[in-house]
Formats: structure tokens, C-alpha cells, sequence
């Protein structure tokens, strides 16, 4: 199962992190997000075992690319209106391209509005509905998830906390390939708890 630390802001946080054994690491280019990334990453400071993340919303292209070069961003992750179109230059660009979903519960998942994307993206992430982008600490009902019947891998998104170790590993889906993790694990916004990070992930891993 992959796991994936997002919204990470802080250079010495980030190193800590790195060493918890996380797969994936995502930084926020979003300017209205609370974990946004305004300064260079600095990747090129320590080696990174981790696959980086790019979290972008309703970006110009040329800027999310710019960025990402600049970043050594491996994965963009698409959290806003993006087209398919829009993701399949980026897959051209030599990107591989994770789009976002919101769910809401208390309506049908969006099956013909995904199977859009599937040919324009390598991941998926099925986050919950708020007015904001990512970042809730709501939980949607993952029971929804078994109308999604297409081929692309997605990530679990939406309020995922330390106390679901259980029920993450009950959770059975033949696409489902791993977790995001992000504002019930921090200390403050972008700044995460390594030890409660360290405690999780070594009990999902059991």
C-alpha cells in the first residue's frame, strides 16, 4: 500500500518525514491553500527515496510545468475543474498526471464524469466534498467507491486519521493502491506530527 504525506511545507519536517518510510511526499502550489508551497523545495539539499508530489488548482499549464521542472516534481496532482485535454498534455510533457475527485455521500459517485479522465491519467484521488480543495479532515463513505469500476489505481483521500488503521485494512477494492495523509496528522498547517506519522504507518504496516 502506498503511502502518501501531503501539504509538507517545512524543510526539516520534510527530511523527517522522508525517514518515516512514506512513498510519496505532495507540496502544495495552490496560493489560497494554508500549506502552500511558496518557496523552493530544495530537493536537491538531501536524497529523496520518496516519489514527489505537485498539488495544483485550475494552474495555467505553462506554470504547473515551470514549476514542477523547477521542483523536481515527479506526479501532478490536479485538485481543480481540469479537462481531460488539459491532463493529456501534461502526460505528453513526460508528467505522470493524479486527478482529484470530490465525493459527496449523499450522491451517486460520478461514474460517467471519471471514466472521462481514464485515458488521460495514470492515478486517481477520490477526496471529499467541501468547499475548499483537500485539507478537510472530513471522511466521505467509502462505501461509494464500489460503483467505480474503471482500470486507473486511486488513492484514499478525506480526513484520514490515526484512527483508521482498521478500517483502511478492511477496505477492498481491486483499484485501491494506497493513502493520502494530511491535516489529522499535522500540528499546524503543513507541519506534521513525525511521531504520530511513525506510530500509523507502522501499525497499517503490520
Amino acid at each position: 500500500m502506498i503511502i502518501k504525506v501531503c501539504g509538507m511545507r517545512d524543510e526539516e519536517n520534510i527530511h523527517a518525514v522522508e525517514q518515516l518510510g512514506v512513498d510519496w511526499m505532495g507540496f502544495v502550489f495552490y496560493p489560497e491553500s494554508p500549506r502552500y508551497m511558496d518557496h523552493p523545495v530544495g530537493f536537491k539539499n538531501f536524497p529523496f527515496a520518496v516519489k514527489r508530489v505537485g498539488v495544483f488548482v485550475n494552474e495555467q499549464k505553462d506554470i504547473v510545468r515551470e514549476t514542477s521542472l523547477r521542483n523536481l516534481i515527479q506526479v501532478i496532482q490536479l485538485h481543480g475543474s481540469e479537462l481531460p485535454s488539459y491532463c493529456s498534455v501534461l502526460q505528453r510533457d513526460g508528467f505522470e498526471v493524479m486527478k482529484a475527485f470530490s465525493i459527496d455521500t449523499e450522491r451517486r459517485f460520478p461514474v460517467k464524469k471519471v471514466r472521462l479522465y481514464e485515458k488521460c491519467c495514470d492515478y486517481f484521488l477520490f477526496d471529499t466534498r467541501t468547499s475548499g480543495y483537500g485539507g478537510s479532515g472530513r471522511k466521505f463513505d467509502w462505501d461509494v467507491l464500489s460503483d467505480y469500476r474503471g482500470e486507473v489505481p486511486f488513492l484514499l483521500s478525506g480526513g484520514i486519521s490515526p484512527d483508521d488503521v482498521e478500517s483502511i485494512k478492511a477496505f477492498s477494492h481491486p483499484m485501491f493502491m494506497g493513502i493520502d495523509l494530511n491535516s489529522c496528522f499535522e500540528i499546524s498547517p503543513g507541519y506534521k506530527d513525525a511521531a504520530l506519522l511513525q506510530s500509523f504507518i507502522e501499525k497499517i504496516r503490520k
